[in-house]
């Protein structure tokens, strides 16, 4: 059974920086693509970032981009999201996922973790 579980949400202020963090089980990370998701009130879940299973491929939404950073440590089995000059629009739950192996089509999810940009 695969477990996610995010970390390091919270309320901060515009132009703060925060860092999530997910850790998976029950799956074999390192060889499966992971990404961000955020879902805003009222809004549709979407795609914030993702990386490829080797860390090749990464892919941003245009309105993070310059701004957030997604890593992995395989080692850890942990996922990462350095999200910097951070806006009021950020604002959201954010959810870590998982794929199924190395493509795109997620699959497992964590609880997600509120994220609150105050202006």
């Amino acid at each position: 059974q695969v477990q996610l579980v995010e970390s390091g949400g919270g309320l901060v202020q515009a132009g703060d920086s925060l860092r999530l963090s997910c850790t998976a089980s029950g799956l074999t990370f390192r060889s499966t693509t992971m990404g961000w998701f955020r879902q805003a009130p009222g809004k549709e879940r979407e795609l914030v970032a993702s990386i490829g299973w080797i860390g090749g491929i990464i892919y941003y939404v245009d309105s993070v981009k310059g701004r957030f950073i997604i890593s992995r440590d395989n080692a850890k089995n942990t996922l990462y999201l350095q999200m910097n000059s951070l806006k009021a629009e950020d604002t959201a739950v954010y959810y870590c996922a998982a794929a199924d192996g190395p493509g795109t089509d997620w699959r497992s999810w964590g609880q997600g973790t509120q994220v609150t940009v105050s202006s």
